[in-house]
């Protein structure tokens, strides 16, 4: 996401009893920011410990799946990579959540994906058969627990802090050249370098008031920009970038237009992976941060649901897209007709 906006919206209202049952939506798309009126808690995000456990549990109760770790973080947390793998033949797809520390909805939307896979639906085992899906939650563990090499004081959360930044201050997502952290390493080594990775979606956060002439936008979505790009692997991108649309416009509470801010910038992942890998990727930013030093970028606990089942339906419409073939066959004019969001802010 641009440097403007920085981080995810806060996480609180996690089903009773687990952070980790599938939410349901809480909120409308234009639910409420913070503007001085909540306060900020992020006691009911999923911590780094709480996710490890849930990701061996989940490894231990389901056979489609297998838990690799991948590396570590700054600060020595193990770095993990969901795989579900019939197939190597199949077409793969990479969800990739939490690059920026405090961008945590993504990484709850994802893991209730995680448990939904592992359900006994007979259409959840065909659509296993037919497509692979790796899942890297929480690529920044360290920024993500707040546990870094430099002060957060003028944080707005209540409760732990969370960070863009991994532990040395390093945008991970302005890393995918010089690779110079170690998570952005592994990151390389031990998914992108070692499976044959088709599509991803690289899952961000942005600000709360980006909107479409007063109207708020619940997310963003973009495409390669760079030029070097390969023609067939920016057409497969923006195929992607449509299934995705079509799979949460129909929920009536989502609006996602045009991501802002369209860089060529070869470090950033959504053009990174299509250089590097010939990866059909896209970003897709939704609405707010759950910690940041300016308040506007923070969204309000009332908005959690809607914006972690929106991550949760980006994923499964694409995974579905991408097993039943229908991909194939998107029009990628239903992106590109889509308008710019507005970056308003005073």
């Amino acid at each position: 996401m641009k440097k403007k906006m920085l981080a995810l919206s806060i996480a609180t209202t996690l089903v009773s009893g687990s952070a980790l049952a599938i939410t349901p939506v809480h909120a409308a798309g234009n639910g409420p920011d913070v503007k001085g009126n909540e306060t900020v808690q992020t006691a009911m995000l999923t911590t780094y410990d709480e996710m490890a456990d849930f990701l061996k549990k989940e490894d231990a109760r389901q056979d489609a799946m297998q838990l690799e770790v991948i590396g570590q973080s700054v600060k020595g947390r193990d770095l993990y990579l969901a795989k579900y793998i019939t197939n190597p033949e199949n077409p793969t797809i990479l969800f990739l959540t939490q690059q920026h520390g405090n961008e945590a909805m993504t990484t709850e939307g994802a893991l209730d994906y995680i448990k939904y896979l592992g359900s006994d639906s007979r259409k959840i085992q065909d659509m296993l058969k037919k497509v692979n899906i790796l899942i890297v939650p929480m690529l920044n563990a360290d920024g993500a627990m707040g546990d870094v090499n430099f002060p957060l004081d003028d944080y707005m959360a209540s409760g732990r802090h969370l960070t863009r930044y991994n532990a040395d201050r390093i945008d991970l997502n302005r890393d995918h050249v010089n690779k110079a952290a170690p998570e952005t390493r592994a990151l390389h080594e031990m998914v992108l370098s070692k499976y044959k990775v088709d599509y991803m979606i690289d899952f961000h956060h942005q600000g709360t008031q980006e909107d479409y002439y007063g109207k708020l936008t619940t997310g963003s979505i973009l495409t390669p920009q760079n030029p070097d790009v390969d023609p067939q692997v920016a057409l497969n991108s923006k195929k992607l970038a449509t299934m995705l649309y079509q799979g949460i416009e129909p929920t009536g509470w989502s609006f996602i237009l045009k991501y802002d801010e369209p860089s060529p910038n070869p470090n950033v992942a959504s053009n990174a992976m299509a250089l590097q890998y010939g990866i059909s990727v896209m970003l897709f930013e939704m609405r707010g941060m759950a910690d940041h030093s300016y308040e506007p970028y923070v969204l309000g606990q009332k908005s959690n649901g809607y914006i972690i089942k929106q991550a949760f339906l980006a994923m499964d419409s694409t995974a579905k897209a991408i097993a039943d073939g229908t991909i194939k066959t998107a029009d990628p004019a239903v992106y590109d007709k889509l308008p710019e969001q507005h970056y308003s802010y005073e």
